[in-house]
């Protein structure tokens, strides 16, 4: 059965690498099988959430939520990951010496197999789809194979699933060995109970002087691998069977290429309590088909057989949960991270509240007070609701006092838990200020019996000024270059820890002398202990702490997300942005063809909404990777011009399932476009010969380019390509499973492409070249079936000059763009 379906009880889909897989395949239906959607039914459709079926036999109650006798209680719930693989167990040909990726077993049919494993010993069995070895206190045991092997150029792979425990022993091992003719000279990987390492080994005389261990790991470690290629052999381990991580390699011993091998996994255990060690899955070649998390566990009943039929969706399960965005640079402050600096956001307050609102909130998440509303004197106003920065569409507090000393400001406890922060890390200040006015402050943070003060304020001449004081004396005004009385917006940034001031994400002149600052905790904006009120706006009030400098990264983002919101990055780094703002690390980007794209500035947008605007304005690829918790990026110039040499697979038309046409509709004909852009241009572009045969197929084009010249050349682009569209194969269905290219057609992903050739005489060609939009896939027992939604490749061709296949005036002259 080419399947292998594992539960990340306990996990959480988006820490990977925390999640610890249990094997449930056993208990899945492989006659019902398991059915898999991936990608678009087309290119003109986005990609859709991944989704996965399969039912569950549900005899021992395991798979019921909140079964307190299931084996997996209580993470028995909705969302918990689920992955799904594919593999292939190779069968060896020709004759002896075999190359070692050929000694496969998945040992599922309950009896040894002795042509594979003629000389065991100990004990040794298969029990339940496993290789099981004995780790006995009477002696040795093995899985051992007959000595017609080799390493040369090939591989050994296997599942480590049961480790053997101490168990009061003074020595409890299992090992994976390649032996040589010689005793006690071997490679391979070695498992020591009483250390729980995992240890990469070249043996003679039984020994190995420069061993690499690592602290055992069921998450990275579950697969060990020997690989030997052009003199090299290397150790590796996964967690998956797929991605392999190199632990050791050395030029390749002189027996590995001259001798026959054998292969043995052996135990031995002195003293103590005897158990087993198991293995699985040896030499599988294994292939990932899903990656997500389980909706639900809906049990259900067909007389006394209980079974527990679950639907399965992907990442972006995950993603479209999220909370809509905030704007960009809220969104900046609230995913702030320097590398190589512990940092965090302590407290943050947009001031973003609505008019009316007599207080501001923290959006930190660590319990600071919120910012109220504070009379001084008598009159003056302080209203919310008022213009904010323009990029990003949000509001900011409007402070208009009667006097210097008469009016309202705001003041917040930030708290005990920000007060033993500010203790043991160092303060980053930042705020956004809009003002005509001088001789005021704009904000203070002050310690409890005012020994620590920080303030930032404007001096007569209307400069900024950084006082601090540690002592209780009156704090040591530093005045900073330039002014910011001009009416215009400003960000500032102070970074404690180099004591340095960013004005507009520039630091302005050198290190300051101000004081260390400790125990800070009242926090008052809009003048300071009743004086000084500020009179102007401010907007996105920030205290972040960190063990280190962190305002040379931090100044010149927040002031960029702030005034651009980034207008002008390329498509792939607005992705990366956007995914970073989702808590998402792992971005694959494929291609090199990015266009700068228009600023996404203000909030209210999910972050998926958003990467399809960056999508379609590149005429990108987005989707979820099926191997990892991790999206894929595609840029459009990965589809110009396949070549041969590139293709996934080849397949003749003999060997594809009944049911496979050639289309030649209207549905993808499009012969005139408006497009346009925020704040630009709106503009035609029609193929006039189209609209004259085949009658006017309109489509709008809204997308965020930088200019309307681009916006000109993406809607070209579109009416080029689909202005008189070729016939095409848009579903290619294959039974996989007995096909000599399994692999190859496994690989195939979204954006891939490969050839249909020997078509029967009636079809426009005899061979045909399509793209993989999509696919869905049913694993069932000794079968697998996929079916491909695909595209013409030729629609993505672009002129080359002087090449006798893309240059051809008239068919291939499409310019790119």
């Amino acid at each position: 059965m080419p399947l292998l379906v594992e539960m990340g009880w306990g996990g959480l889909i988006q820490a990977p690498n925390t999640i610890t897989w249990t094997d449930i395949t056993q208990f899945t239906d492989v006659v019902q099988g398991v059915t898999i959607t991936r990608g678009a039914s087309d290119e003109f459709s986005e990609t859709q959430p991944g989704t996965a079926t399969l039912v569950l036999d549900n005899a021992d109650g395991r798979f019921t939520p909140g079964n307190s006798n299931s084996p997996y209680f209580p993470f028995v719930r909705r969302n918990a990951p689920i992955r799904i693989s594919a593999y292939r167990i190779p069968v060896r040909t020709g004759a002896a010496p075999y190359p070692l990726a050929g000694l496969a077993d998945d040992f599922d049919d309950e009896r040894v197999n002795t042509t594979l494993w003629p000389n065991n010993y100990g004990g040794a069995s298969e029990v339940s789809g496993r290789m099981r070895v004995p780790v006995s206190t009477a002696g040795s045991a093995a899985f051992q194979s007959a000595r017609e092997w080799t390493l040369t150029g090939s591989r050994l792979t296997a599942k480590l699933v049961t480790l053997p425990q101490v168990n009061g022993s003074s020595a409890a091992v299992a090992s994976m060995w390649v032996n040589s003719t010689t005793s006690g000279t071997r490679l391979g990987w070695r498992y020591n109970a009483l250390t729980a390492t995992l240890t990469a080994e070249t043996q003679t005389a039984f020994f190995d002087g420069s061993a690499v261990s690592v602290p055992y790991s069921a998450i990275d470690h579950a697969w060990v691998r020997v690989r030997e290629a052009a003199g090299t052999v290397y150790w590796e381990t996964s967690g998956d069977g797929y991605g392999w991580t190199i632990r050791r390699s050395l030029a390749t011993p002189a027996w590995v290429t001259s001798q026959t091998l054998a292969v043995e996994f052996p135990t031995s255990r002195t003293g103590g309590t005897n158990d087993y060690a198991e293995w699985e899955l040896v030499g599988a070649q294994v292939r990932p088909r899903f990656y997500g998390v389980v909706n639900e566990f809906p049990v259900e009943w067909e007389g006394l057989y209980s079974k527990v039929q679950v639907s399965c969706t992907d990442l972006f399960k995950w993603l479209n949960r999220q909370p809509a965005l905030k704007s960009v640079l809220a969104q900046e402050i609230l995913a702030q991270d320097v590398a190589g600096v512990f940092d965090f956001l302590s407290a943050y307050y947009p001031l973003t509240e609505p008019s009316g609102s007599l207080a501001a909130g923290d959006l930190s998440a660590r319990g600071c007070g919120a910012l109220v509303l504070t009379q001084a004197g008598s009159g003056g106003t302080l209203e919310f609701g008022g213009d904010g920065l323009a990029a990003t569409g949000d509001t900011s507090a409007t402070f208009t006092p009667s006097t210097a000393t008469a009016g309202k400001y705001l003041a917040a406890d930030l708290g005990t838990a920000f007060e033993t922060d500010d203790t043991n890390y160092l303060p980053m200040v930042s705020c956004w200020v809009k003002t005509t006015t001088a001789s005021r402050a704009i904000l203070g943070l002050f310690s409890a019996n005012l020994d620590n003060q920080l303030i930032l304020g404007i001096n007569a001449s209307g400069s900024l000024t950084v006082e601090t004081a540690n002592d209780g004396t009156p704090p040591v005004v530093l005045p900073i270059a330039g002014s910011l009385t001009d009416g215009s917006w400003h960000h500032l940034y102070f970074d404690d820890a180099s004591k340095r001031i960013y004005v507009d994400g520039v630091q302005i002149g050198t290190t300051l002398a101000a004081a260390s600052l400790s125990s800070l905790r009242i926090l008052h904006v809009g003048g300071y202990r009743g004086a000084r009120l500020f009179n102007g706006q401010i907007a996105h009030v920030v205290i972040s702490h960190a063990t280190g400098p962190i305002g040379g990264t931090l100044a010149p983002l927040q002031y960029n997300a702030g005034t651009t919101a980034f207008a002008g990055e390329t498509a792939d780094q607005r992705i990366i942005r956007l995914a970073r703002y989702a808590g998402l690390s792992s971005v694959t980007i494929s291609g090199t063809t990015h266009d700068p794209v228009a600023g996404q500035g203000p909030g209210g947008s999910s972050v998926v909404a958003r990467m399809r605007e960056i999508e379609a304005t590149d005429s990108g690829r987005l989707w979820a990777q099926r191997d990892w918790y991790g999206i894929t990026y595609q840029s459009r110039d990965v589809r110009y011009n396949p070549s041969p040499a590139a293709e996934t697979f080849t397949i003749d038309y003999a060997d594809l399932e009944p049911g496979i046409s050639v289309a030649d509709d209207d549905q993808k004909l499009v012969n005139q476009v408006d497009a346009s852009r925020p704040g630009g241009a709106t503009q035609r572009v029609s193929a006039p010969s189209s609209v004259l045969a085949f009658g006017p197929y309109d489509q709008d084009l809204d997308i965020l380019k930088m200019s309307d010249n681009a916006v000109l050349d993406a809607a070209a682009w579109l009416v080029s390509r689909y202005a008189n569209p070729q016939p095409e194969l848009r579903e290619v269905p294959i039974e996989a499973h007995t096909m000599a290219s399994y692999l190859d057609i496994l690989d195939a992903e979204i954006g891939n492409y490969f050839s249909v050739y020997n078509l029967p005489s009636q079809a426009p060609t005899p061979s045909m070249r399509v793209t993989v939009e999509g696919y869905t896939e049913t694993i069932k027992h000794n079968s697998h079936s996929i079916s491909f939604h695909t595209s013409a490749s030729i629609t993505d061709s672009v002129w080359v000059l002087d090449d006798a296949t893309y240059s051809v005036l008239g068919s291939t002259t499409r310019l790119a763009y």
